[in-house]
């Protein structure tokens, strides 16, 4: 609890009397952080006026995906003071820098003071006018992008750089070579038969056609695990595998999730989810796996990115890298979703990141910016794409095999593409073939009903119809169902293929010890919500394994 001569050596309460400062001693929080550790994250809701009292703190603010520090604070220099007067969230975070001493009181609290003591507040009132003008200013300044990609607009090895980038929040400039902005790169210096992508990094080094691992080495994404054991080794980054990560590590596990593209999964492809928990607006997929990556960093997970698993020695938990990198987990969660199903059509094939694309990331949209496109699906990511896209394109027509969008849309969705004046939706219709050369031109479109194609130019044409586990690398001691989806629980226990006296956990595979969750598990939901809780869920189900695994070591 602080006194009253510690309160009056803050220059904000330096004037109040004592009566003022006896009751700001009873109500205010007196909060001591070691580095490193945070006062309030950016975001949080629960309003609250900080002060330092002692030691340094800093700011900071994820721009572009990455945490950077914004600001210092140190004796005597307020926090929260935006939230407090304009009740918004946290614009930043507050962390300290070395052992530090800090001074909360609850907004409540604050506005009895202030009444009490008018010049509290119109303190608070300019800085917190400060605090805004300086946050314009540093919205203001672009910032500098990591790297510049060249290449063609329709180059495919071009279009998935840029995917990668930007699903691993990576800040980068695109240029075609014909851009006058790329004349200062100097490509004509490049070696004769250079394949693009070109990437120049920020030093000046330029890469041709690199490989995903390779950027990421350059941009300091994690590409190789910094151990050889963990308790709880993660495959999949989707919203199930980074659930597992956040609360892995937050209950203290040595974590480490390994992902062969990007965090985010299927879900992060999503333009936008609007029936999941918490957000009354809706989220993009980007959006929220960005956010729970971040948690799980935070929490102390390891995030290694471009890595696949090769083989899994299900009698050891051993698990094997591309790259002959090996690591061990006591427990491993299977968290690697599906894959989008493909159209068996040659000419779709061909046109692949030409024009054709099999999901709809919010970053496409730029891309289709008064287009007229088409959409294959009748899910709701499809019905996602749809509304996201109709703001940018042209037209947007949703074509759709079936004869009724309610049999796998959600009643809201179907709603919302009611009211979209640029939407058009075909039942019974499916596309039989592509056109182009260098990219996507138009599509032919069979009706199922008469028969009758008809030629329809079209920008862009993005698929969702469906999706199919590929689990083929999973070793038989694993059961999957005919489909290859991964048997848990009871299922597991009905094939008789369970070896040992307990029963398996509502989330085990037929492996003690090694969890699925997520849409790769045999009955699953498929939705982005029972994703989150499974993967928090299997977490509950490790603790209980580790436990039965000691027990039955010291009966042994």
């Amino acid at each position: 609890m602080f006194t009253r001569e510690e309160l009056r050596d803050l220059p904000l309460f330096a004037a109040l009397a004592d009566k003022e400062l006896d009751y700001l001693a009873n109500c205010s929080a007196d909060i001591r952080v070691l580095p490193g550790e945070y006062v309030v994250h950016e975001g949080e809701s629960h309003r609250s006026l900080f002060v330092t009292v002692e030691g340094e703190l800093e700011v900071t603010k994820f721009i572009d995906g990455v945490e950077q520090r914004v600001g210092v604070r140190r004796h005597g220099d307020l926090a929260g003071e935006v939230p407090v007067v304009l009740n918004t969230p946290f614009l930043g975070s507050l962390r300290a820098v070395q052992p530090s001493r800090v001074l909360q009181i609850d907004v409540k609290d604050y506005h009895v003071l202030a009444a009490a003591a008018p010049e509290i507040s119109a303190t608070l009132g300019a800085a917190a006018l400060d605090r805004v003008e300086g946050l314009q200013d540093l919205a203001a300044e672009p910032s500098e992008p990591l790297l510049t990609l060249i290449g063609p607009q329709f180059d495919p090895g071009c279009h998935a750089v840029r995917q990668f980038l930007q699903r691993n929040s990576v800040e980068f400039d695109s240029l075609t070579p014909d851009d006058p902005a790329a004349a200062g790169f100097s490509l004509d210096a490049m070696p004769a038969g250079t394949c693009y992508p070109i990437v120049r990094l920020k030093d000046g080094t330029v890469l041709a056609d690199p490989s995903p691992r390779e950027i990421a080495n350059k941009v300091d994404l994690s590409v190789t695990p910094s151990r050889a054991a963990y308790d709880v080794v993660i495959i999949g980054g989707g919203p199930a595998g980074l659930a597992a990560a956040v609360y892995g590590a937050s209950e203290g596990l040595s974590t480490i999730l390994i992902e062969r593209e990007a965090p985010g999964g299927q879900a992060g492809t999503s333009s936008r989810i609007e029936n999941y928990l918490g957000f009354p607006f809706g989220v993009s997929g980007d959006e929220l796996a960005n956010r729970a990556l971040q948690q799980a960093k935070r929490m102390g997970a390891e995030i290694v990115v471009t890595r696949t698993v090769q083989q899994l020695d299900a009698a050891t938990h051993t698990i094997f890298l591309d790259g002959d990198d090996a690591l061990r987990g006591t427990t491993i969660v299977l968290a690697p979703g599906v894959t989008w199903r493909r159209l068996d059509i040659p000419s779709l094939d061909r046109l692949r990141s030409r024009g054709v694309y099999y999901g709809a990331a919010r970053g496409e949209a730029r891309a289709v910016q008064g287009k007229d496109i088409y959409i294959i699906g009748g899910g709701n990511s499809a019905g996602q794409a749809v509304v996201a896209f109709s703001y940018h394109a042209k037209s947007v027509t949703l074509l759709v095999r079936g004869d009724d969008l309610a049999k796998g849309m959600s009643y809201y969705l179907i709603e919302q593409l009611k009211t979209k004046s640029n939407v058009r939706v075909e039942t019974q219709a499916e596309v039989v073939d592509a056109f182009g050369d260098d990219h996507l031109e138009a599509i032919a479109v069979a009706n199922r009903s008469t028969g009758e194609t008809t030629r329809r130019d079209a920008a862009a044409l993005f698929i969702m119809i469906g999706a199919d586990a590929e689990t083929r690398w999973l070793p038989p001691e694993i059961e999957r169902d005919s489909r290859g989806y991964v048997l848990t629980g009871q299922a597991v226990l009905n094939t008789g293929r369970w070896t040992i006296e307990r029963h398996p956990y509502l989330l085990e595979t037929s492996v003690p010890g090694i969890f699925a969750v997520g849409d790769v598990r045999a009955g699953s939901v498929k939705r982005v919500a029972a994703g989150v809780g499974e993967g928090s869920m299997a977490i509950a189900f490790v603790h209980q394994y580790l436990a039965y695994a000691a027990e039955s070591l010291v009966s042994s």
